[in-house]
């Protein structure tokens, strides 16, 4: 009599496998994330040492999103996009300059857990940084920014809702050096500016 029952159990058991979701995220996995990305740069960014002037770049928000592919359960890239983002630049405190950048991120991604069930999906990466900078303006005369390579790192987590949808949440620190130059009453004035920002996005995930 028991073996009956044992394989009713273990076929209605079966049944509850293959009706659940899969929700093993891993080879051949490509994916979207998107959301609302705060870059927040270091603070004391630089000096117009000629000048004696300070150089403070402000923070600013805006949509951002990624795509990404993974090539193994546990390795994969992803490539950061964003709107232009807009900061305001204090000198010696007084916000008299601003600029624009997009901040393009390559990251190589390992995820510990890929290949699995876990509907927590933690994920590290590192990779390059390219920052194209425009619109910059000084009110008391010209500024140009000049574009930066740099590092970069990544770290996140996915939320699993279903075997598409998560939330999730990521933080990148970018390594952002420009050389700038302002030109007030024809003369050229130079710094090093290191932006160095650390930004943080929050939204949702989607596997196709």
């Amino acid at each position: 009599m028991r073996t009956p029952v044992l394989l009713s159990a273990a076929l209605f058991a079966a049944g509850l496998v293959s009706t659940a979701p899969a929700l093993a995220y891993g080879e051949g996995d490509m994916f979207t994330r998107f959301g609302v990305a705060k870059v927040d740069p270091k603070s004391d960014n630089g000096d117009f040492n000629d000048l004696g002037l300070g150089v403070d770049v402000g923070d600013d928000s805006g949509f951002a999103f990624t795509l990404g592919y993974r090539f193994t359960d546990k390795l994969g890239v992803e490539l950061l996009a964003a709107e232009p983002f807009e900061h305001d630049i204090a000198l010696n405190g007084d916000n008299m300059a601003s600029t624009k950048h997009l901040p393009p991120t390559l990251t190589l991604q390992y995820y510990p857990l890929g290949g699995t069930d876990a509907r927590v999906q933690p994920y590290v990466g590192a990779g390059i940084n390219y920052t194209h900078f425009s619109d910059e303006d000084l009110d008391v005369g010209q500024l140009d920014l000049d574009d930066s390579w740099g590092a970069a790192a990544q770290v996140g987590v996915d939320l699993l809702i279903d075997e598409h949808w998560a939330l999730n949440a990521a933080a990148w620190y970018l390594d952002i050096d420009s050389d700038a130059t302002a030109t007030i009453g024809g003369t050229d004035y130079d710094a090093n500016v290191e932006i160095d920002p650390l930004v943080i996005m929050g939204g949702l995930s989607f596997r196709f």
